[in-house]
């Protein structure tokens, strides 16, 4: 008889509580709002990391559609100093929702200008020029043609511009701090894989170095280094001997890979569905995008202690793919591998040789 009441008055409670949301659908609402706000508006998640040098994820995708990742596109922190590398479309937009302020960015690295390396750039640009009231335009560093693209997205944007000065005022938003300037990196000479030094202070250093991603060219990748920690990015690449020489001791290397196998078995599903422009598209990508194993190889010959995963191919929607996309990656390659998801952050702390994982949500 308890047990039936207790049962009786727990589901009266529940209806109850039905009406009562049902009656009060906009101050739930409001609260519910109020509270999301509360919780991300304004924070900087990157205050509480210890000195060091730090790698959020805030795309890990690739062209593919791909609900679960944004495109490229990395974030940098070296002490107080916050860069980013790639601008694919949706990273921009997830650094908000990890709480790591666009207004802080003081560079863009662009490894290469595919599409998806550069179209969330406008987005990052509007962002960083608001939240910081910015007086110069943000520096994007990048292959020959950087300095065109760039142009082009602040003549695209220039009416767009004029409007948020007109609404916000020039206090908020400096007529003079809209979009970017690029900036083109004179690497080496084709076929010479040294690095040259693009960014130095404040005991940062960044090098950009050449990679193999034919016949986009040239294509780059980025050493960062900061008080003895260092982060490597290859960007786009077949295998190639510059990432054993450039990674060559690094802590983390971030790398693009494609699995050959999946790939193949997209290719056959557009053969069958009579795509053949897109079959096409599948079966060319083999030729300038590095296998899991590949990268295990070269991360072994070039003594890095911990390899990132990042804009896999193909899509990854569930986590039950990753050891069909890794194939034999983990055989060939001593240290931690991670197969990279947006909101991803990994820390190497100054004065140390620790490892940290952090995953700041992005939904």
């Amino acid at each position: 008889m308890m047990r039936h009441r207790l049962r009786w008055i727990g589901g009266a409670v529940a209806v109850v509580l039905v009406v009562v949301l049902a009656a009060l659908p906009g101050a739930v609402g409001r609260q519910i709002g109020a509270t999301v706000v509360d919780m991300r508006a304004g924070v900087d998640a990157t205050a509480g990391l210890p000195d060091g040098l730090h790698v959020a994820l805030c795309g890990s995708g690739s062209p593919l559609p791909d609900p679960t990742r944004a495109g490229p596109c990395s974030v940098v922190i070296a002490g107080r100093h916050l860069f980013m590398v790639d601008a694919g479309e949706g990273g921009a937009r997830n650094m908000v929702l990890m709480r790591i302020p666009n207004a802080r960015v003081e560079a863009v690295f662009l490894t290469h200008l595919h599409s998806d390396h550069i179209d969330g750039l406008p987005p990052a640009m509007l962002l960083r020029w608001t939240g910081a009231n910015a007086t110069r335009p943000l520096p994007v560093y990048g292959p020959a043609g950087t300095r065109r693209v760039v142009d082009g997205f602040n003549r695209a944007y220039a009416i767009d511009q004029g409007f948020r000065t007109a609404h916000h005022g020039p206090a908020i938003a400096p007529p003079s701090g809209a979009g970017g300037i690029g900036h083109d990196i004179a690497l080496a000479p084709p076929g010479d894989w040294s690095p040259v030094t693009v960014f130095s202070g404040d005991g940062i250093t960044v090098s950009a170095f050449r990679v193999d991603h034919g016949p986009v060219e040239p294509a780059i990748g980025y050493r960062f280094t900061y008080k003895g920690r260092s982060i490597v990015f290859s960007g786009d690449t077949s295998a190639t001997p510059a990432i054993v020489r450039n990674a060559r001791g690094a802590d983390l290397l971030v790398h693009e890979a494609l699995q050959p196998r999946l790939t193949a078995a997209m290719t056959r599903t557009l053969d069958r569905r009579d795509q053949p422009g897109l079959a096409k598209i599948t079966r060319d990508i083999l030729t300038y995008h590095a296998t899991p194993e590949q990268v295990a190889d070269e991360a072994q010959a070039a003594g890095v202690r911990h390899l990132v995963f990042s804009h896999v191919i193909p899509q990854l929607p569930s986590r039950l793919m990753y050891a069909a996309f890794l194939g034999d990656a983990r055989r060939r390659f001593g240290g931690t591998i991670t197969v990279g998801e947006d909101g991803m952050v990994f820390s190497l702390p100054a004065g140390t040789d620790g490892f940290e994982y952090r995953d700041w949500p992005v939904r």
